[in-house]
């Protein structure tokens, strides 16, 4: 399985799905369907990116059933646009987000959800073709990105614009030497398309850098966690309805991720066994050596990264990926400024008024996770200081 290209019809359809109008019908569908069931089971609808390990390994190891609520077991969905209708229509009630995408779904289109735990911190990167070498040489080339509402996006083009490059998006004609062109691109599409020299590079989450790196396609020229410390990717979002009406099955839901993220850091190379094609449960098409070199890397791969230049900041420690459940409000805040000044093929209008501290409140209900956090033992386990605040650190 592979996630399906997206096609301007594809990125046409989500877009309409996130307006007000486009919402409302999946709305209806999803009141009806609540009011019918009000004891619905744990129902997960995911890709099959690493992002999404938290809720596979939760299923996987019982935890929803040991915590006292019932799930089935997760939906594959091919594209944010399918996951997104799922959701909203109440098809499924649990699921990974790009964390952009929550702000855009939240405020562009009003959706009654909200944030309540980060999924992983980490877990993405650029990856370029063999010859390029620094971020200056991609003036002039197209380089993709999975969505336009993604941290993904966000973080290229800081690093486009730091590195003196103007991100466009042009439909005819090449870009100046000045400019890198960005596509949107399904991330299953990205490591064939490096190959055939159709782009020259693709940000996204892994384990498609790992894949190009495998393959011997691609090289990752730096992770996005070494640029945005500690940053989220995907984050756990559900039904305003369901934490309202919901509160003791809300708070198991969430308890039975946090334990996931817990054991995941743990059992990094049994979660690599558990996601891959030959996994019991075939969570995702990709193989174990790809998703090993994310989960469970050796340790030369750190020090090839570090002489690369992939990693710049060895004192921050960084994992390729990493898991910790709390949404700082700080993440939120700067995300929201930084969205402001990024370009986004798509509605955007919302984003001028939206108030950073508001939309951070909004946003995000964190009184389900800070209970899983304590009870789990603290932000400590998880090798955090045991702080809800924090300052957030980005640099090239």
């Amino acid at each position: 399985m592979c996630l399906e290209h997206m096609s301007r019809r594809d990125w046409l359809k989500l877009s309409a799905l996130l307006t007000v109008g486009g919402a409302a019908p999946l709305l209806s569908a999803f009141n009806a369907r609540a009011q019918s069931e009000p004891d619905a089971p744990v129902r997960i609808g995911y890709l099959p990116i690493t992002d999404a390990a938290p809720l596979l390994v939760a299923h996987n190891n019982g935890l929803f059933d040991k915590a006292g609520v019932k799930a089935e077991k997760p939906t594959l969905l091919r594209s944010w646009a399918q996951v997104i209708e799922a959701f909203i229509s109440g098809q499924v009630n649990v699921v990974h987000l790009l964390s952009p995408m929550t702000v855009w779904a939240r405020f562009g289109s009003q959706v009654p959800a909200k944030v309540v735990a980060w999924n992983h911190v980490g877990g993405s990167g650029l990856t370029v073709a063999p010859a390029i070498n620094s971020v200056k040489e991609l003036g002039g080339k197209t380089v993709a990105i999975p969505f336009w509402y993604s941290i993904h996006n966000v973080m290229l083009q800081y690093l486009l614009r730091e590195n003196g490059l103007a991100p466009v998006s042009r439909k005819d004609g090449a870009p100046a030497a000045n400019e890198v062109n960005l596509v949107v691109m399904a991330p299953a599409d990205m490591p064939p398309a490096l190959a055939q020299n159709r782009i020259a590079g693709y940000i996204v989450a892994e384990p498609f850098n790992a894949v190009a790196e495998t393959l011997g396609v691609g090289k990752v020229l730096r992770f996005t966690g070494d640029i945005w410390r500690n940053h989220a990717c995907c984050v756990v979002f559900m039904h305003e309805r369901d934490l309202q009406q919901r509160p003791e099955w809300s708070q198991k839901v969430v308890d039975a991720i946090v334990q996931a993220q817990l054991w995941i850091r743990d059992n990094r190379e049994e979660t690599a066994r558990l996601l891959s094609k030959e996994g019991i449960n075939r969570y995702t098409p990709h193989g174990l050596p790809a998703l090993s070199k994310v989960l469970a890397p050796p340790a030369s791969d750190r020090e090839q990264y570090l002489a690369s230049g992939a990693i710049r900041h060895a004192g921050w420690d960084e994992r390729r990926i990493d898991f910790q459940p709390y949404p700082f409000p700080s993440y939120t805040e700067e995300l929201v400024r930084r969205l402001r000044d990024t370009l986004i093929e798509a509605d955007r209008g919302f984003l001028a008024n939206l108030d950073p501290a508001r939309a951070a409140a909004e946003l995000v209900d964190d009184r389900y996770v800070k209970r899983a956090i304590e009870a789990a033992g603290g932000l400590r386990r998880f090798g955090f200081p045991d702080a809800y605040t924090r300052t957030e650190t980005v640099q090239a």
